[in-house]
């Protein structure tokens, strides 16, 4: 490769110190930000050494580049996932995973009950976790308020519920627990989670034995499907039972371009699920499972110990300031092998699935082509949604790399007077998007997409020239069969599609995120002026009680499930009789 004079320079003028580097194209535009022990050791390779695939594609498109150096390597690490997530270069490979894993919390003190967060907050609460999904967490939250007598409302009632009648609530509402009591179901609570299963199993057999010696055998068998719900959990959690050390174990697969990265987790010993991840390749192997670890650790809690097939790791010791184990035999080499197979598992699947990528990239590249304009790296596409010209709304997601960036999505409540105009709707939205973008000096889009024909595509031009914003936009137009045939720019020209095209289906994928985000939040919206609608009207229901109503029954669906004698757990009885009658009197809700 042939360098410019300007890179020599910036090259030979490189700091043997640990920091981070920006590659820039020729429009300023950052396209790949990494991190280095030594800056000039690291940046020099790119262009001193021979590269191919998408590292020399990328090398190829560097214009100079910037370097910020830092006193070590944690505040490299920082720095580096801060401008990666601010600026989300095109060459930078990312999970795109924006979840936080759930714990379960469990509070101390007087009044102990159990909640899914999302993050480990104060010291009120013992934290279990992160479990890899929401629903695992769930069962296990699930089948401990039915063994254990926690209260189950969010906020305390003013009155007992009937789970205090059915003996699974102590009903702090009413009764002061004694200190004792709550502290012994406490720690009753935190052994189950941290394995010990045992005194539970025992009491439940106890009193399953009870039951059917009184000839209550519906009780008995109640008791019966906790314990087997119980085993269950804990066969699953002691499969592969290692010490009281929080472990991830961590193993890769590659192949054809792609690799996957697998995660077990363990907590104090036990395994509490995986994850995987599949990702393109880019640049040294090693250096790239470095990267996704470190960005797994970005949103997610760090354990005591990394366990691992593939060495290189040691650099984590000091970034994220934990211990990293290569097992050669025993247990945890089993464990290694374990999250391998997993790996395998998911590339295969990757493969064998509809949302096999062929090459993101250069997919975006052939619709810059299509359309005439630079390559959209970053694209928003737009929807408005409405019910007879009620709760219009409109939704915004946004895709970088071609990749959800769902960080970004946006949701709009519409003036009701464009309510149904959908030429109004879609000027309004792009008007308030960005607007606010350029107030706060934010990055455009390369591309705007409207799932729309030339109508909304000029609605979106106009918006945009009345605030004075210059961003490209384009429509997905259908046919006469209201099918999705091409996409069409301001000036009118269409381009269509071939429907068996890799690019066809990835538009396709994009239109039917933004139509899901848009359709969802209008019935949520829906929902909650209907919800609210059945609320008002009713005699003795005011606004705290109403807000009382809406922690309790979420849905509408679950108002209208709900019974007079649950209603008047919360309400007056007279009062709860009055909302189950306005609630019931259109049976055909």
């Amino acid at each position: 490769m042939t360098l410019s004079p300007l890179l020599k320079e910036e090259i030979a003028l490189l700091p043997d110190k640990p920091g981070v580097y920006l590659m820039k194209d020729e429009s300023d535009k950052i396209i790949y930000v990494g991190k280095a022990k030594n800056l000039k050791k690291r940046v020099s390779q790119y262009f001193l050494r021979p590269q191919e695939g998408k590292v020399q594609a990328m090398v190829t498109r560097v214009h100079h580049f910037d370097t910020l150096v830092v006193t070590n390597e944690k505040e490299a690490l920082i720095l580096e996932m801060n401008l990666i997530k601010k600026h989300y270069p095109r060459y930078n490979i990312m999970l795109m995973d924006d979840s936080h894993y759930p714990y379960i919390a469990l509070k101390k003190g007087n009044d102990p009950h159990l909640k899914l967060v999302r993050k480990r907050g104060k010291g009120d609460y013992f934290y279990f976790g992160p479990f890899p999904n929401s629903g695992d967490c769930w069962k296990t939250i699930d089948l401990l308020n039915k063994v254990y007598p926690l209260r189950k409302c969010k906020t305390l009632p003013k009155k007992s519920c009937l789970y205090y009648q059915m003996g699974l609530c102590l009903a702090p509402c009413v009764n002061e627990i004694p200190e004792e009591r709550s502290l012994e179901l406490y720690e009753s609570i935190k052994r189950f989670l941290l394995g010990d299963v045992d005194e539970v199993l025992n009491d439940l057999k106890k009193k399953m034995e009870e039951a059917s010696e009184n000839l209550d055998f519906e009780r008995a068998l109640g008791y019966k499907k906790d314990i087997d719900a119980i085993k269950s959990t804990s066969t699953k959690q002691r499969v592969e039972l290692i010490d009281k050390t929080s472990r991830d174990i961590f193993a890769f697969a590659n192949r054809d371009g792609y690799i996957s990265l697998a995660c077990l987790t363990y907590r104090n010993g036990l395994l509490i699920g995986k994850k995987s991840f599949v990702l393109q390749s880019f640049g040294e192997l090693e250096e790239q499972l470095k990267e996704m670890i470190e960005q797994y650790y970005d949103e997610n809690e760090t354990p005591k110990e990394i366990v691992a097939r593939f060495e290189g790791l040691e650099d984590l010791e000091a970034s994220l300031e934990v211990k990293t184990a290569y097992p050669k035999e025993g247990r945890l080499l089993d464990l290694v092998n374990l999250a391998e197979l997993n790996a395998r598992e998911a590339l295969d699947a990757h493969f064998s699935s509809a949302r096999l990528n062929d090459d993101n990239l250069a997919l975006l590249e052939e619709l810059g082509k299509t359309l005439h304009i630079d390559t959209p790296f970053r694209i928003e596409l737009f929807d408005n949604s409405h019910l007879q010209g009620s709760n219009a709304v409109g939704a915004m997601v946004c895709y970088i790399n071609g990749e959800k960036a769902k960080k970004m999505y946006r949701k709009f409540h519409l003036d009701n007077k464009n309510a149904g105009d959908d030429y109004h709707s879609m000027k309004e939205v792009v008007t308030r998007r960005y607007l606010r973008l350029k107030e706060e000096g934010k990055e455009y889009p390369d591309l705007i997409l409207t799932d729309g024909g030339i109508t909304q595509v000029h609605a979106a031009l106009e918006a945009l020239s009345e605030i004075d914003v210059d961003i490209k936009v384009a429509g997905l137009y259908k046919n006469d069969r209201h099918e999705t045939e091409g996409l069409i720019d301001g000036d009118g020209n269409t381009y269509p599609l071939n429907k068996e095209s890799p690019l066809f289906y990835f538009l396709m994928r994009m239109q039917d995120e933004v139509h899901r985000f848009a359709i969802s939040f209008h019935k949520d919206q829906r929902l909650k002026k209907m919800k609210s609608s059945y609320l008002d009207g009713v005699a003795g229901l005011g606004e705290i009680r109403k807000e009382t109503l809406r922690k309790h029954y979420p849905t509408l669906e679950s108002l209208l499930a709900a019974s007079r004698e649950e209603l008047s757990q919360l309400l007056p009885k007279e009062v709860a009789n009055s909302l189950y009658l306005s609630l019931h009197a259109d049976k055909t809700i």
